[in-house]
């Protein structure tokens, strides 16, 4: 029974990973808090876990034409740079502070999108899935 509490977080993680959502909270959460292993490791089983789920993902997308290459050629030299930041930066935090960080940073991406969720649309064009008519 154990596997299936496991395949639950990583299934819903993936899903909403697909979605753009962020489905890595989901895993981190499960592996922090029901399997109590520390956030550093978490954070590195995270990223293992959702390199063959961002291909899968990244090729639908693709198919689908929903990648703009230009913005992306701009935008992955500074990912690039941040992923090494931010590496050496959760590597040298103690784990109870890594953790509060986490927990702070999802709680200000819920305000923000709960916010957001209230918050007219910002033009009269846009359509009733949220994207500009430009992006469809």
């Amino acid at each position: 029974m154990e596997w299936l509490t496991a395949l639950l977080p990583a299934f819903f993680g993936a899903v909403l990973s697909a979605l753009g959502m962020g489905g890595g909270g989901v895993l981190l959460i499960y592996l922090t808090v029901f399997k109590d292993v520390d956030q550093f490791a978490a954070q590195g089983i995270n990223l293992v876990f959702f390199i063959p789920i961002a291909i899968v993902s990244l090729i639908i997308h693709i198919k689908n034409k929903l990648v703009d290459f230009k913005v992306a050629a701009i935008l992955i030299p500074a990912g690039i740079l941040g992923v090494f930041a931010g590496s050496k930066l959760a590597g040298s935090l103690p784990d109870g502070l890594l953790r509060r960080l986490f927990a702070g940073f999802l709680l200000l991406i819920a305000f923000k999108e709960i916010y957001s969720a209230f918050k007219k649309p910002a033009s009269e064009e846009e359509t009733n899935d949220g994207r500009s008519p430009a992006k469809k």
